[in-house]
């Protein structure tokens, strides 16, 4: 388990990327996509395209990490896009 930092704050990109991208290609992603610094120490999760897989970055102070699951059966539940961006939405 990684426990983040209090304060910390997750991003998601609204958009599925190419998920061959790894350190340096998701650190790019976070700056063109979503508009934010890679090492603030927030964390970031990407989304492929089939909805079964997806890839986090995150900055810990001092490394970054890369996270990735994939789901067997099922994908996973994205919020929904209106006009662009991401509708607040709670399960």
């Amino acid at each position: 388990m990684i426990g983040l930092a209090p304060g910390t704050k997750v991003f998601l990109a609204c958009h599925p990327i190419d998920l061959r991208n790894g350190f340096d290609g998701l650190a790019a992603k976070t700056q063109q996509v979503i508009g934010a610094d890679p090492f603030s120490g927030h964390l970031f999760i990407f989304r492929g395209k089939r909805g079964d897989y997806f890839k986090g970055l995150y900055w810990d102070g001092s490394g970054m990490w890369l996270i990735a699951k994939r789901l067997e059966k099922g994908r996973f539940v994205w919020p929904p896009m209106v006009d662009g961006s991401l509708v607040p939405w709670m399960r």
